[in-house]
């Protein structure tokens, strides 16, 4: 089935992005979440990255209005029924996302792409969730998704090669690069990404150096872009513990425990750039 409609639940950070790459790319997208204010939410956040790439002249105005109008905005599954793929992109919580795919297996039509955004938990285990296992896929953006060019495509035990080759030909049609690789804790990325931030915060935390010259150090002697800190503040305090956390749960390997100062930082509420505050203030 081919109806060049994207379905997509959760419009966070995660959901908003690809909702936007997916209308630039000439698709049209259902966009559904459970309020209406959450929708509000995603469209000025929409608006604003598409202006911000029109600023940067990487876009015209007349295509990002034409983008902006190509998604539609819905608290009804239902609204999801005509797309040929729809992307679960809720917070990393096992459970809400049990829930939004058997509700999206609900309404999809037979032939439909069904895909995890998420960045840690089983595909496996996710795809018990749907009635056809074997369309079931983790198609897994990175943060921020308009600029990230890699997407991990994430074959569950279930997952059959032809649903594998339509995720990654998807990526490829939104302008990404696709890698796929096999279910396992963190994937590839988080599985070396989370356990370096993590270390970060147990340099930090014993006084080895301050933040700035961490990242100052990580940036200058290993040729990375941000510093593992400033990446944290990011992503997420929250969700770099919760990914750490899971990591050590399914390896069952001690070298994946949290760092003390993150976890300290986390129940102080000190989360990164969400909340004004994680390792640097923000305004």
């Amino acid at each position: 089935m081919s109806s060049n409609i994207v379905g997509i639940v959760g419009t966070g950070a995660m959901g908003s992005g690809i909702a936007q790459v997916a209308a630039i790319s000439g698709r049209n997208v259902v966009a559904v979440d459970v309020s209406a204010s959450a929708l509000e939410k995603a469209q000025a956040t929409i608006r604003q990255s598409l202006s911000r790439m029109v600023k940067k002249e990487s876009i015209s105005q007349e295509d990002a209005d034409s983008a902006f109008s190509r998604i539609s905005f819905s608290t009804k599954y239902e609204a999801l029924s005509p797309a040929d793929v729809i992307i679960e992109a809720a917070t990393e919580t096992l459970d809400l996302k049990r829930k939004i795919l058997r509700d999206i297996s609900r309404v999809a039509a037979e032939g439909t792409l069904i895909a995890t955004n998420t960045s840690s938990l089983s595909v496996t285990a996710l795809a018990n969730e749907v009635q056809h296992p074997e369309s079931f896929v983790g198609i897994h953006f990175f943060n921020p998704v308009p600029m990230m060019p890699l997407v991990e495509v994430v074959r569950g035990l279930a997952t059959s090669d032809d649903a594998s080759e339509r995720a990654s030909a998807f990526a490829q049609e939104l302008g990404k690069t696709p890698v796929v690789v096999k279910n396992a804790p963190g994937f590839v990325v988080n599985r070396i990404l989370v356990p370096m931030m993590n270390e970060a915060f147990f340099v930090l935390g014993e006084g080895i150096a301050s933040a700035e010259e961490i990242d100052v150090g990580m940036k200058l002697g290993a040729n990375h872009p941000i510093g593992p800190l400033a990446l944290a503040d990011m992503v997420g305090l929250d969700v770099l513990l919760l990914v750490v956390n899971i990591l050590q749960t399914d390896t069952g390997d001690s070298k994946y425990r949290a760092a003390p100062l993150l976890r300290e930082m986390v129940a102080a509420g000190q989360l990164g750039r969400k909340t004004g505050q994680g390792v640097y203030k923000y305004d």
